[in-house]
């Protein structure tokens, strides 16, 4: 019998398909490269500043993969340097993390409809930065799941790759060189001031700021981070819903 051949709708269906696929890539990566430049040099000095901790390069991976939260990672070598114990770090990051949980709500309405494995691995891959991202273009309604999915990948890619290559340097780079501990505050500031989008912005930033100077001279550990980022949230929140007349 002669061999079947598709017909030329199969083909083109099938050709849209792949030039789908690669148009959702090349959107995703497209989004994604400003967060990873800005993971290069965070992660490089992440890792220079674990290798003078004590960890080796494959350690340095392995908590860059199982972790992937760059202040976490920062404040547990910090804390296993100054001879915390194993419990006092992974309470202290899982404070310092509770942060997720509001970013995680807010991405939530736009994943409605994806199955449980895909929530799953998108969340994985929630930090400071890709929320930033994935949020705004969510709201200008120019973004989906599977491009956002994209970006989370290709930011934990250039993380891990970029932690474990610090690693390797950091015994040819002497400690505090070229301010790379100061690589974490600097990447966070810039990611208030792409916020800043309008004065409710600049007023949750500031009541933020000062709740937090505040609580940290009455509640121990890094819980004053989380308390005040929540309520500056929700005053930000009421003083909008009250201009708008809601």
């Amino acid at each position: 019998m002669p061999e079947s051949q598709s017909s030329p709708a199969d083909r083109s269906r099938v050709e849209a398909s792949a030039g789908h696929s690669g148009s959702l890539f090349v959107a995703g990566l497209q989004a994604a490269w400003p967060i990873c430049l800005g993971y290069v040099p965070i992660g490089l000095a992440f890792g220079v500043l674990a290798q003078k901790a004590g960890f080796s390069m494959p350690e340095v991976g392995l908590m860059s993969v199982l972790v992937f939260a760059g202040s976490a990672q920062f404040i547990g070598v910090a804390m296993w340097q100054g001879g915390a114990g194993a419990l006092a770090i992974v309470a202290t990051t899982f404070v310092v993390n509770l942060r997720h949980v509001l970013m995680s709500s807010s991405l939530a309405p736009y994943l409605k409809r994806c199955r449980p494995g895909f929530v799953t691995v998108f969340s994985y891959g929630v930090t400071d930065e890709s929320f930033a991202v994935n949020l705004g273009r969510f709201r200008d309604q120019s973004w989906d799941p599977k491009r956002a999915l994209i970006l989370n990948q290709a930011a934990n890619a250039c993380w891990v790759v970029s932690t474990v290559a610090g690693a390797g340097a950091g015994q040819f780079i002497p400690e505090r060189a070229f301010g790379i501990d100061y690589a974490l505050i600097a990447m966070f500031l810039c990611l208030l001031v792409f916020q800043l989008r309008g004065r409710i912005y600049v007023m949750t930033g500031l009541i933020a700021g000062v709740l937090a100077l505040g609580l940290s001279l009455l509640v121990p550990g890094n819980l004053h981070v989380v308390t005040a980022s929540i309520a500056a949230a929700t005053i930000g929140y009421a003083v909008r819903d009250r201009k708008r007349g809601t």
